[in-house]
């Protein structure tokens, strides 16, 4: 900003406050200029809050039109503590009566205590997984494991760490006690087939540290059998099942049984529709729909009482958008025994908000499949589709580019960018006329101050004229 040195002295004329008046009417139209912006940046944040809210509604709906929505099931166990049951989507309905004799369990080993410390001996230990079956041991397919031991090096708690750090199928653990300490060895996983073998070849036999000690071979051997590993066995209906864990999964289609305890008396199983799921997916529906319109309503509303209009009242494009979702709500999917909402208990009500019918809903959820066509009914004709499909589709057309909110939005961003253009321009032309006042004004107090000069120089010529004639 031009300034000067203490402007008027010479005119005594207010000349900072008569500029500033004069820069403040070249400023006046900011103040109508920046109203402008305000508002419809207040547009701008409505406008994204509602597409946040649309795309709500479109996925509310992608969840009812899903396949699994309507084919929601529940399973429940009579006692849960002893034989815990999960379903499958889609599982039909079913139940039956299970009975626990035996859970599934590893192969244990312990060796003989050996003194705390102490080396075993050199040579390998080959630990082979498989069924001991009737006492005879039959291996798997995986490749047996070698583990090698140095004379003199390795201890049991070393020899523990090789076995653990290989792909033996077992884990191992150094126990300790006044005896000294022992070599404990547990399959991995459960059942007969993960039983085990451990042989030793022993490079210096008869050093006293005969690595034979932690040998298991079958009965007879160095290391004592604790727990064989054992199939779990149950029945469903009466009919025998095994199975080489305690996590069932393929016994019945769908359900996955976790036996815990051999039970005392059947287990009571069950499957049954899921009414709960499948009334969440509606109220979630529900209530995306009416987030949208009460914003709709609140921004678009004039309060006769406070006089006081919301930001996006006579707005054609918020006030379409409303009447637009109202008729996306009436739509109709034929070809199934429910075509619209109200025929479930999905109902309008006068102020717009939308409510369920918990009677009629309860009644329609007895028919899972019908709700399914209605929401989920695939057809080439988009009007002929499930009204799911059809409000993730439309909800896609309003806020992808070129869709009713983005163009909105895309056209307050642009209003908001001219406008700030033009105050730019306002301000750079007050800022030109301030330097033009300025300049104007130091002139003629310039002028001023050259005229009172040469009028006191008159006024003492005078008086010295005056002077010399008397």
């Amino acid at each position: 900003m031009a300034t000067i040195t203490s402007p008027g002295m010479a005119s005594g004329l207010p000349i900072k406050d008569m500029v500033a008046q004069l820069v403040a009417l070249e400023r006046a139209p900011l103040t109508g200029l920046q109203t402008q912006v305000n508002k419809a940046q207040s547009k701008l944040s409505l406008y994204g809050t509602i597409k946040s809210l649309v795309t709500s509604l479109g996925d509310a709906g992608a969840r009812l039109s899903e396949a699994n929505t309507f084919k929601a099931v529940k399973a429940t166990s009579s006692v849960p503590d002893v034989v815990g049951v999960t379903v499958a989507a889609g599982t039909p309905p079913t139940g039956f009566s299970l009975e626990v004799q035996r859970l599934a369990q590893a192969q244990n080993t312990s060796s003989a205590a050996v003194p705390t410390g102490s080396g075993m001996g050199a040579g390998t230990l080959t630990i082979t997984l498989g069924n001991w079956g009737s006492g005879s041991f039959v291996a798997g397919s995986q490749t047996p494991v070698q583990i090698t031991v140095e004379e003199g090096k390795d201890t049991l708690i070393d020899i523990a760490g090789q076995i653990n750090g290989s792909d033996a199928g077992v884990t191992a653990t150094v126990l300790k006690d006044a005896n000294g300490e022992r070599l404990l060895l547990r399959s991995k996983a459960t059942g007969a087939e993960m039983g085990f073998r451990v042989e030793a070849t022993d490079t210096n036999a008869g050093d006293g540290k005969d690595l034979g000690r932690l040998a298991y071979t079958g009965a007879g051997s160095p290391s004592t059998l604790t727990q064989a590993g054992l199939n779990a066995q149950f029945t469903i209906n009466g009919v025998a099942i095994e199975s080489a864990a305690n996590t069932v999964k393929d016994s019945v289609d769908g359900l996955t049984f976790e036996l815990k305890k051999v039970t005392t008396g059947p287990v009571e199983v069950s499957v049954s529709n899921d009414k709960d799921a499948m009334k969440k997916a509606v109220q979630g529906f529900v209530d995306a729909y009416n987030a949208v319109m009460d914003m709709l309503a609140t921004s678009t509303k004039y309060d006769p009482e406070t006089k006081v209009a919301g930001s996006l009242q006579g707005d054609s494009t918020a006030v379409g958008l409303r009447n637009a979702i109202r008729g996306m709500m009436r739509s109709s999917t034929p070809g199934g025994e429910f075509t619209q909402l109200v025929d479930v208990g999905i109902e309008i009500k006068s102020d717009g908000k939308m409510s369920i019918n918990s009677t009629k809903l309860d009644t329609a959820l007895d028919k899972p499949a019908e709700l399914g066509k209605l929401f989920g009914a695939s057809n080439v004709d988009p009007t002929l589709q499930g009204f799911g499909l059809k409000l993730d589709a439309f909800a896609d057309g309003l806020v992808e580019a070129g869709g009713t909110l983005s163009n909105r939005t895309d056209s307050l961003q642009a209003s908001i960018k001219r406008t700030n253009a033009e105050m730019d321009k306002v301000v750079d032309r007050a800022a030109r006329a301030e330097t033009r006042y300025l300049a104007y004004y130091n002139a003629m107090d310039a002028n001023v101050a050259r005229l009172n000069s040469l009028n006191a120089y008159i006024s003492q010529q005078v008086t010295m004229w005056n002077r010399s004639k008397g």
